[in-house]
């Protein structure tokens, strides 16, 4: 197969049309919903997907909801408002941070972070880092950052014990948020729309019955590089489609780059479609600009998360057989 820079080229007219109409048989025919509720984040996926529904299903059949907590940029609900006030998408904002609280999130969070950095304390900030997937030798080890009220930030590499623990406490954040959505969804009739991007939903980053659970995924077939197409097409802010994708999730701020891809967006999305097409990695490095070994290097990690993120992507498992009944 032919590859060059332009491989993830689609035409985004098409794509809008067929979305639109496979969430209204989705959702009209299939759940007998009459519409969808997601979460917005002021970044690109959540805000393509709200615009993709309000073509679907008109604005008003349509609930966005802001659920910002402590450690939220404000610039998140700043940019979400300016999505929903274009698009005239009714909305509310679902404060986390008591939820959050009860449940000890923060707490527990501060419990994993003491086991790397033991005078890590209140006002002081956070994020995990992954080194780049270009280094030579990597050890693909996580490394915990803190900042102190000072500024004066530390780089350690972190424990099986407390990343683990730290990323448990962390998925509270996600868990609770669908909680939310669900409870919106059912008050109103409504579906839940989910919003991961093709690379991903390939690479597991997403939490189980977090943010991985929904009723509809419209843009889970669309590489990163795609949706930023979509998202000029359906006329999102030109401030949205600038900004570079972060996880909103730790008190520092941090790129999904650092966080868990290790490489540009546009970058991982060429080399996920290589691999899906059995493209060479010489081919592929002549045309991204990185060497062979670099290239195989990514073909591994995206092997390796593959086989690490299985279970996000199964159902229960059952330990006998349960025969289907037919909804007809």
């Amino acid at each position: 197969m032919y590859f060059n820079s332009t491989a993830l080229a689609i035409d985004p007219g098409k794509e809008i049309a067929s979305i639109t109409a496979s969430l209204r048989k989705s959702v009209r025919e299939t759940l007998h919903r009459k519409g969808a509720v997601l979460g917005v984040s002021g970044g690109i996926d959540s805000s393509v997907c709200a615009a993709l529904c309000v073509k679907a299903f008109g604005a008003n059949n349509v609930l966005a909801i802001f659920m910002p907590e402590r450690d939220s940029s404000g610039e998140s609900l700043r940019l979400g408002k300016l999505l929903t006030d274009q698009f005239g998408i009714p909305s509310l904002i679902e404060d986390m941070t008591p939820l959050l609280e009860g449940a000890g999130c923060y707490r527990r969070q501060t419990e994993a972070i003491q086991l790397v950095f033991p005078e890590f304390g209140p006002q002081w900030k956070f994020k995990i880092t992954l080194p780049s997937l270009l280094e030579n030798n990597r050890l693909n080890v996580a490394r915990l950052t803190i900042e102190m009220p000072s500024g004066e930030t530390k780089t350690q590499r972190m424990s099986y014990n407390a990343y683990f623990q730290l990323i448990a406490a962390t998925n509270f954040k996600q868990r609770t948020r669908k909680m939310m959505e669900y409870y919106h969804a059912d008050r109103m009739n409504f579906a839940v729309c989910g919003t991961p991007n093709r690379l991903e939903y390939d690479q597991g980053f997403f939490v189980k019955n977090g943010d991985g659970s929904a009723d509809i995924k419209p843009i889970a077939h669309l590489y990163k590089t795609q949706v930023y197409d979509l998202a000029r097409a359906l006329g999102i802010p030109e401030e949205i489609c600038s900004r570079p994708p972060t996880t909103d999730t730790f008190s520092m701020s941090q790129t999904q780059e650092e966080f868990y891809f290790s490489l540009p967006y546009h970058t991982m999305d060429l080399c996920l479609y290589a691999l899906n097409n059995n493209i060479s990695s010489s081919d592929v490095a002549s045309v991204i600009g990185l060497t062979t070994e670099q290239v195989e290097r990514v073909f591994a990690d995206i092997h390796a998360k593959r086989r690490a993120t299985l279970p996000l992507h199964l159902s229960p498992l059952l330990s006998g057989e349960v025969k289907e009944i037919s909804h007809r």
